[in-house]
């Protein structure tokens, strides 16, 4: 039933894993949005196993320790399997050996940290009441367009730090149930809008980590009950004008780590539920004074490390409001900030909310000359 690429059940490495070591760079500020990320829960909206790639690793130990509080010496050859009202859950992690088969009434499968290249078309058959599939840190380059149809009741789909490079056309034919889709950490180069058709209850999507270069129109035209986007850590220079005229909810949007230059205006004038923006590590030189207009809500904004020395007056007029007031910070750094009147804007809303802003000591003035080298939130207090 599953095809290895060495020996049988050889674990990974974490660099083999593709598991990258953390960022060194502004460690306490990763550390800090993290925390604020964590606080931000789906709890009555889905499983939070999907959205959080540790968790599966996390079921694994409480149920080694289930099963060492009840007296049972675990067999490292066997997946460890616990059983419930509502299925058996089933985790698989090397050294085990993988069985033939799952029970019936399987609900929830990881399969993770082996070498798998592929998996038969019929590897779900016989367990139609999954609903949580975690694949992740194996070496999967490819998928059946029937891998899916046995599990229709499918809600969590985890592929993170796979070989995929594509998906095949019809793989989600019978997954409307399916509301979390984590693809982190392929080869994915190009997307197509037809390989997503039919996730109408989507609402958390993970292509971070990718080589995706374009985005096609009309990706997410059909989720509007979409939540959580996370495209960072690609190589997108452009975003598709359309992007986000689907999804009517979204709450948290991670653009981190590619290649865009400009934040037009139009871009986010559909989502007044946005409460964490990441823009981080781009090349943006140019953001629209409409670019944040309507975004009531927003709890956490990163422009840290672009290429922006000057904004529009007026960019900032929905931020920080006292009814909210940026309550998970923000932050400017890294950019060579041109200090002159054209920043009087960006200078009072910075006295008014420097409560919440990251790294004051790294964000500071490029120019003109006189001010070279100073920190924005000292100019801004100046006379």
């Amino acid at each position: 039933m599953w095809v290895e690429t060495s020996q049988w059940l050889v674990p990974l490495s974490p660099a083999q894993a593709g598991i990258r070591p953390p960022c060194q760079t502004k460690g306490t500020w990763m550390e800090k949005r993290e925390a604020a990320m964590s606080s931000w829960s789906l709890e009555q909206k889905q499983s939070p196993v999907g959205w959080d790639s540790h968790l599966s690793r996390i079921l694994f130990l409480l149920l080694l320790f289930v099963a060492s509080a009840q007296g049972v010496t675990p067999n490292p050859g066997a997946c460890l399997v616990s059983h419930s009202g509502n299925g058996s859950s089933i985790s698989c992690q090397p050294p085990a050996r993988l069985p033939n088969y799952f029970p019936a009434d399987t609900v929830y499968l990881a399969v993770e940290f082996f070498n798998l290249t592929q998996l038969p078309a019929n590897t779900l058959q016989g367990i139609p009441n999954l609903q949580e599939l975690h694949l992740s840190s194996n070496q999967l380059e490819d998928l059946s367009a029937k891998f899916l149809l046995p599990v229709p009741q499918l809600k969590v789909l985890d592929l993170t730090r796979n070989a995929l490079t594509r998906l095949p056309p019809g793989l989600f034919q019978v997954s409307a149930a399916l509301h979390t889709l984590v693809l982190k950490e392929n080869q994915l180069k190009v997307l197509e809008a037809s390989w997503l058709h039919s996730l109408k209850a989507l609402r958390h999507l993970d292509l971070s980590g990718n080589q995706l270069q374009t985005l096609p129109p009309g990706l997410l035209a059909n989720f509007t009950d979409l939540l959580i986007l996370d495209l960072g850590n690609n190589q997108l220079q452009t975003l598709p004008p359309d992007l986000l005229s689907g999804p009517l909810r979204l709450e948290r949007l991670h653009l981190e780590g590619n290649r865009l230059q400009e934040l037009g205006k139009g871009l986010l004038v559909h989502q007044p539920k946005l409460r964490y923006l990441f823009l981080n590590n781009n090349r943006l030189t140019t953001v629209a004074a409409g670019a944040f207009r309507g975004l009531q809500k927003l709890d956490m904004l990163d422009l840290s490390n672009n290429l922006l020395t000057t904004v529009p007056k007026g960019l900032w007029t929905s931020l920080g409001k006292a009814a909210r007031n940026m309550k998970d910070g923000f932050d400017l750094s890294g950019n060579p900030w041109i200090c002159d009147r054209k920043l009087d804007d960006l200078f009072e809303w910075l006295v008014a909310n420097e409560g919440k802003m990251f790294f004051r000591n790294d964000t500071r003035c490029a120019g003109p000359k006189t001010l070279k080298g100073q920190m924005l939130l000292v100019v801004a207090r100046s006379p």
